[in-house]
């Protein structure tokens, strides 16, 4: 009883970040899709997570110099196919993944960044 005491502690105390976090492990490793994580930091935290904002979009604003490159990591990026990636890239500005975690669009920003694009997070 005193372990499950101890875990519930536990979460209550986690930030927005340790929430992200601890729904990016459950959703990965563990093929569960966690959508009351948000309610408890809601719920829990003293309007920290009121003010955070929790999902970001990825926003292609500019393919850059090397279209290609870019072509071919957003299909890797984003499980599209070869045509649907020089769409989306001919399309720009257009949102290559919606209503993920920050630490998900920074990483993705700065892949496409480095490949030459031009890239917004909403």
């Amino acid at each position: 009883m005193s372990d499950l005491k101890n875990l519930a502690e536990t979460l209550v105390n986690l930030t927005v970040k340790d929430v992200n976090e601890l729904a990016a492990i459950l959703k990965d490793e563990y093929g569960i899709e966690p959508a009351a994580a948000a309610v408890v930091v809601a719920g829990g935290g003293a309007g920290e997570a009121a003010e955070e904002k929790t999902e970001f979009d990825v926003i292609l604003k500019s393919a850059g110099a090397s279209k290609l490159a870019i072509v071919k990591l957003v299909k890797d990026l984003t499980g599209a196919g070869l045509k649907e990636a020089k769409d989306i890239v001919d399309g720009a500005p257009a949102p290559i993944k919606t209503g993920i975690s920050k630490d998900e669009a920074e990483a993705l920003k700065k892949q496409l960044e480095e490949a030459g694009a031009e890239v917004e997070l909403k």
